[in-house]
């Protein structure tokens, strides 16, 4: 997108409706759960995978490694957050515990009993192992990709600011909710431009319907920012020895790689894989890298 169209794209956002009419023009799935209706796709056949995203980008981040592993036959699932993508916009606070709810409500719903191979993806690294200390009988292993959650963690001034009632909602939804968009594919390093046009523009397309900032923000504040109740999950997924596996890119911008060090000290049992001169967006920049070293660890 250039700057005229992103800046239209600006001038579209939080105009339009989630209603159920609105979702029968959309592609894929939805579901009614109690926490709320959630967009999702499945497609293959065999052990069930299950992929969840991070804090603003919506299901396709996992385009390539999805198909990657459906090709590699695993049933997988993929779902948008509630607040993201074409899932509801709840009014609800969105902490932890409610991405954990969402989780267990779908699988539950679709996958009744089924264990399964569990990935998350940034701020997805939070909900997997909160979900996880809440339903460890269901995970096989679990795979974190460039994870949200250490208390070693070193907020961004932004961040700080917008964590502060009145204040932040302005700068939030003037500011740093607009650089969502600007920057949203700011971290891809290994793609064509017309694939940074596509990751950009999915992008757009979701952040048009009303809800999609006060769900952004709502998440900074009470997912983001809360390590403190994110490392309860990561101490539950050490003190089981779930099988983890952890990849991180060296040049991550959004959650840096020095976060890496704490994780190993909390998950002692985790493999750590490093990726040199990559960033936060690798498993869609690097997608059947990434996908490879997902199969060898689940097959391992």
């Amino acid at each position: 997108m250039d700057k005229k169209e992103v800046k239209q794209a600006l001038k579209e956002a939080e105009k339009k409706i989630l209603t159920e009419e609105e979702t029968k023009n959309l592609p894929g799935s939805f579901i009614k759960l109690n926490c709320g209706i959630t967009h999702y796709e499945v497609k293959g056949e065999g052990e069930l995978v299950v992929l969840c995203h991070g804090y603003a980008t919506p299901y396709y981040i996992y385009d390539k490694v999805f198909e990657g592993l459906v090709n590699a036959g695993y049933k997988v699932l993929r779902y948008d957050l509630l607040g993201r993508g074409y899932s509801e916009r709840v009014d609800a606070i969105y902490n932890a515990e409610l991405f954990a709810t969402q989780l267990y409500e779908l699988t539950s719903s679709l996958f009744f009993g089924e264990k399964f191979y569990l990935v998350g993806t940034s701020m997805g690294g939070t909900i997997t192992t909160t979900y996880y200390k809440n339903h460890p009988d269901t995970v096989k292993k679990l795979i974190l990709l460039a994870p949200a959650g250490m208390d070693t963690f070193k907020a961004p001034g932004y961040m700080k600011i917008a964590n502060v009632k009145g204040l932040g909602e302005f700068i939030f939804y003037n500011i740093a909710g607009p650089m969502l968009l600007k920057k949203s594919n700011s971290e891809l390093y290994n793609v064509s431009e017309e694939e940074k046009d596509y990751y950009q523009r999915n992008f757009a397309k979701a952040m048009v319907y009303k809800g999609f900032l006060k769900a952004t923000l709502s998440s900074l504040r009470n997912t983001i920012l809360r390590t403190d109740i994110a490392m309860e999950g990561y101490r539950a997924v050490a003190r089981d020895s779930l099988p983890l596996l952890v990849i991180w890119g060296t040049i991550d911008k959004t959650m840096p790689y020095y976060q890496s060090e704490r994780l190993k000290e909390v998950c002692p049992n985790a493999k750590l894989i490093t990726y040199e001169n990559s960033g936060h967006i690798f498993l869609f920049d690097e997608g059947e890298r990434t996908t490879k070293d997902i199969l060898e660890f689940i097959r391992g």
